[in-house]
C-alpha cells in the first residue's frame, strides 16, 4: 500500500519559514514525478512546484518561485519543500503528490495534507 504522508505545517508569522515534509512508503518512488499542491479556504488545489525523483527537472508556481524550494532525501524516501518568506497568501492545506510519469495526478497517491497558516 502506497502512502505519502506530510509533516511540518504550523502556524508562522509573515516572513518566516516553515520546511515540509513528505515520506513515502510503500514502492519505490525513484522514477515517480513528485509535487507539492496546495488549497486555500473556498479556492481550488493548486499547483506548487514539482520535480522528478530523479531530480532532473523542477518546476515552481510563480508565486513561489525565489521563496520556496524542494529536495529529497533518496534513503529516506521523503521530499522536503523548505518555504521562506511567507506571505499570508501562502494559507493552505498542503498536499503533497506523486505520479508515474504516463499517468495524471488524477490517478496519483495523494497525502492527507498539512495546514500552514501565515498570520500578518
Amino acid at each position: 500500500q502506497v502512502q505519502l504522508v506530510e509533516s511540518g505545517g504550523g502556524l508562522v508569522q509573515a516572513g518566516g519559514s516553515l520546511r515540509l515534509s513528505c515520506a513515502a512508503s510503500g514502492r519505490t518512488f525513484s522514477s515517480y514525478i513528485m509535487g507539492w499542491f496546495r488549497q486555500a479556504p473556498g479556492k481550488e488545489r493548486d499547483f506548487v512546484a514539482v520535480f522528478s525523483w530523479s531530480g532532473s527537472s523542477t518546476n515552481y508556481a510563480d508565486s513561489v518561485k525565489g521563496r520556496f524550494t524542494l529536495s529529497r532525501d533518496n534513503a529516506k524516501n521523503t521530499v522536503y519543500l523548505q518555504m521562506n518568506s511567507l506571505k499570508p497568501e501562502d494559507t493552505a492545506v498542503y498536499y503533497c503528490a506523486a505520479r508515474d510519469p504516463t499517468t495524471t495526478w488524477g490517478k496519483g497517491y495523494w497525502g492527507q495534507g498539512t495546514q500552514v497558516t501565515v498570520s500578518s
